[in-house]
């Protein structure tokens, strides 16, 4: 059967919904050999995905994931990329998400160590001492007295670890890179989402609409960055009350400094590090701090705390410049890791 729909591909046939949920469960189950499962994501690939052969797959990931259960009240939220820009940009996501869970929001983080960059997020929680590999319950306990956890992919997608090395083999994207990101194990509803393509931006907002998502924000900058830069003009698609709607956001209209690319990019893991504090500490380049700001206040607009980007961005500096940012990074150490790895860094 799955030989059959793999030759479909190869003949830039369009699979259904159901077809490709099938052919999900055969991989995610470990039915498939590494072959077959080459065939189908490079097949898939070159003829590329439909939005239904898209949420088959995403369905079908989400089905055979652990689930954590938030205990959370109120809108919980995801910001993450889907990576690939190889841009060796500081962890823009995870340094923003800290900003937004210490102005107020809920961010349940899912992530992977590095694709593409020099630091993923995962390098970074697990820098601290944060436990990858901790249990659905201690995550949700985590989330509702920080208001901020993180998930760590491989831990909680196991099943994936079935399509792991044709991944490696293959060496270039595939449906699982967008797929990734989406497939968050605490079902939040609410995401802001940077990726790698135009043609996703519109895109994805609609797959998610059809789950059953609230609002959702993508993101990709005109210089190639899958999140928002103060370097260029960023295209931003965003569902909210069921509708869609299209705006282009220039960080200099919004009272930001025009930056270079090279002034957020990093060339070590410790670089990362430094980076992620500096910001959290308000110590960073103007860059990092505007950058990490205009990516919060993408964050707290889906969150429902920002009403525009104006007001999300002095929210986010605020929280940065009179320390709440870096205390919730202290509390947040102390409980889930090593607080003199975060000593050394001072």
């Amino acid at each position: 059967m799955i030989s059959d729909l793999i030759v479909k591909l190869q003949k830039k046939m369009d699979l259904t919904y159901e077809q490709m949920n099938h052919i999900m469960t055969e991989i995610l189950s470990g039915r498939t050999d590494e072959r077959e499962n080459a065939d189908f994501l490079s097949s898939l690939t070159e003829k590329g995905e439909t939005d239904d052969e898209l949420l088959g797959m995403l369905d079908k990931m989400q089905e055979f994931s652990i689930k954590v259960m938030p205990k959370n009240r109120g809108k919980i939220i995801d910001m993450c990329g889907t990576g690939g820009d190889n841009l060796q940009t500081f962890n823009i996501s995870t340094t923003a998400s800290f900003v937004v869970a210490a102005a107020g929001g809920v961010v349940a983080k899912h992530g992977n160590r590095s694709s593409s960059g020099i630091s993923g997020s995962a390098d970074i929680f697990e820098y601290f001492g944060y436990d990858l590999n901790s249990e659905p319950s201690k995550i949700a306990s985590i989330l509702l007295k920080h208001n901020i956890c993180f998930m760590f992919a491989q831990k909680f997608h196991p099943a994936m670890k079935y399509v792991s090395n044709t991944r490696k083999q293959l060496r270039k994207r595939t449906a699982f890179n967008l797929l990734g990101p989406l497939s968050n194990p605490a079902g939040v509803k609410n995401q802001l989402v940077g990726v790698h393509s135009i043609e996703f931006l519109d895109r994805l907002p609609l797959i998610l609409k059809r789950r059953g998502a609230e609002n959702i924000m993508t993101v990709r900058s005109e210089n190639g960055m899958d999140e928002f830069s103060t370097s260029a003009t960023n295209r931003v698609c965003i569902l909210r009350n069921d509708k869609v709607t299209m705006n282009a956001i220039d960080p200099e209209v919004l009272g930001l400094h025009k930056s270079v690319l090279k002034d957020i990019q990093i060339q070590t893991k410790d670089d990362a590090i430094k980076s992620f504090v500096g910001v959290l500490n308000n110590t960073a380049s103007q860059a990092m701090m505007e950058t990490t700001a205009l990516n919060a206040a993408g964050g707290l607009i889906v969150a429902n705390i920002a009403h525009n980007f104006e007001e999300g961005i002095e929210i986010a500096l605020n929280t940065i410049h009179d320390g709440k940012a870096f205390k919730l990074l202290e509390k947040f150490v102390v409980d889930t890791g090593d607080i003199s790895k975060l000593k050394e860094i001072l």
